[in-house]
């Protein structure tokens, strides 16, 4: 396929003005296909800094950048302006350590996490693992949200492993850094029935919180509000208290401190929940989602207009 001159002098100017770029489907905060999700995974652990393009909100560079670069799928790692590859090759560097030190960072600390197996969950897993058959150990994989699944899986020699109650943990770098501690129990009771995780480093889950609740703490200073409406949304009908939004940008807000409180406002919930989740994926440790959003905010106050 042939490059059009301007669209190869456009990705040379993208490429020059940033020492690493992701190109990808959708965002790093929402990846749209399974290869993005694996690739932004790995050089989010790995404490990346980098420049993203959704190659689905620009058609040129989603076939372009396949010319560019010789190379037919996406996602594509550039790092100083060469291609390193797709996900599994960006996984790879990851696990092995590579991509750190093609990044200029430290080397990954691959030493095991040492998590435990409660008797009651290992005699679980051990009927599982005899059903499965020789060679399968648990694999355990930890997101960026400190979500875990788990899973039977061939043993690999070269997975970072632990050991508890008798049962091979697996784990890939990223996971082990985010295990280390944990503990997997099995419940039957009124939490239901099945395997129970308990994780020492998740962040504190987000908390709901009321507008009362929300106008008294902006008022009293200890709590920064944050609306995730879009200007639009917000001149049809405003909290009438201090606020901040994503206007201005939300790289602002990302860089505040991490024990800052903070409460997320949208329509009626369902936005500022995902925002409030993305931060607490971001390490901050109090979060509240303002519960019915601006939209119940009216019930407390006939100020507020409906929308």
């Amino acid at each position: 396929m042939s490059l059009d001159p301007a669209l190869r002098a456009r990705i040379d100017e993208l490429l020059a003005a940033n020492p690493v770029v992701l190109f990808l489907k959708g965002t790093p905060d929402a990846p749209q296909c399974g290869f993005s999700a694996k690739a932004v995974g790995a050089l989010d652990a790995a404490g990346a800094r980098y420049a993203h393009v959704n190659v689905l909100a620009d058609a040129d560079i989603r076939e372009g950048i396949k010319a560019y670069g010789d190379w037919p799928t996406i996602p594509q790692l550039y790092i100083g302006g060469e291609l390193v590859g797709g996900s599994d090759i960006i996984v790879q560097m990851a696990s092995s350590g590579e991509l750190h030190a093609a990044l200029g960072l430290p080397a990954p600390d691959r030493t095991p996490p040492q998590i435990t197996i409660t008797p009651a969950a290992a005699e679980m897993l051990k009927q599982a693992l005899a059903n499965a058959g020789e060679g399968f150990a648990l694999q355990v994989e930890v997101d960026k949200g400190f979500n875990a699944r788990l899973q039977l899986a061939p043993v690999d020699a070269s997975a970072i492993a632990s050991e508890s109650a008798g049962i091979r943990a697996q784990f890939n770098l990223v996971s082990a850094q985010r295990a280390r501690g944990m503990t997997i129990d099995w419940a039957d009771d009124a939490r239901g029935k099945g395997l129970v995780i308990d994780n020492p480093n998740a962040p504190p889950k987000v908390r709901a919180l009321t507008p009362a609740e929300a106008r008294e703490r902006v008022q009293a200073g200890t709590l920064v509000l944050v609306d995730v409406r879009p200007a639009d949304e917000r001149a049809r009908a405003e909290a009438p208290v201090a606020y901040r939004h994503f206007d201005d940008g939300v790289e602002e807000l990302e860089a505040l401190p991490k024990d800052i409180a903070l409460a997320f406002l949208c329509h009626s919930g369902g936005r500022s929940a995902q925002a409030a989740e993305h931060f607490r994926a971001l390490g901050f440790r109090e979060l509240y989602n303002v519960t019915g959003g601006i939209a119940a905010w009216a019930d407390l106050d006939p100020a507020v207009p409906r929308y």
